[in-house]
């Protein structure tokens, strides 16, 4: 069984002083659904990632969503410099290796602000569903997802080497991928549905297969 490496938030757990790595079990779910065996992966240093990824011999990445960027509001209560290095390491090797990279919501920001792109804040996108658009043919994308993030990629943000694929009403990116290679950021959370819908788990086996 083929492996995807999955990123983790970091969450704050006064009570016991410790700073623990957290994923949702629905991430586990949608993986195993996908025809893949789930590896957590630790925030370690950055001159760890090399060894990391040999060792685990990883065939794809996915960066999940949580955690502010510290760059962005270093000030944030859930803000994880640990993590934003970690990714940030991992991305390097992933595209220095050709490895499938998928980012969801935090994980598309963070990838485009690694390939060069911008991000801009939001409003109204947190705990909320809306539309998407999309004009690239050969994609078939959900046309209302969930949304749970204050900062967004705008039309004029995107890095270089990436291609626009689905955008809101607002004309901000929600969805981008790489012709050249298998790279593709999306705003939503394909997890975070009640049941998993046959689109995302499509989109997703396109960029992870």
């Amino acid at each position: 069984m083929k492996r995807i490496g999955i990123t983790q938030r970091v969450e704050v757990v006064k009570s016991y002083g410790e700073r623990r790595d957290c994923l949702d079990q629905q991430w586990s779910n949608l993986i195993i659904q996908l025809g893949f065996l789930p590896i957590p992966l630790p925030n370690v240093s950055e001159d760890m990632v090399e060894a990391l990824v040999t060792a685990l011999q990883l065939d794809a990445i996915i960066l999940s969503g949580g955690n502010s960027i510290t760059t962005l509001n270093p000030e944030a209560s859930d803000a994880a410099p640990e993590r934003d290095e970690f990714e940030n390491a991992i991305i390097a090797k992933a595209l220095e290796t050709n490895i499938p990279l998928i980012g969801v919501c935090r994980g598309m920001q963070v990838l485009n602000l690694a390939m060069g792109g911008a991000l801009a804040k939001t409003q109204g996108h947190v705990g909320q569903r809306h539309s998407i658009t999309s004009n690239v043919k050969g994609f078939d994308l959900p046309k209302t997802v969930n949304s749970f993030h204050n900062y967004c990629v705008p039309n004029d943000g995107l890095a270089k080497s990436l291609e626009p694929l689905a955008y809101d009403d607002g004309g901000n990116i929600e969805a981008f991928y790489s012709i050249s290679s298998k790279i593709l950021g999306i705003m939503w959370h394909p997890e975070r549905e009640e049941n998993f819908t046959n689109l995302d788990i499509q989109l997703l086996k396109r960029f992870l297969l």
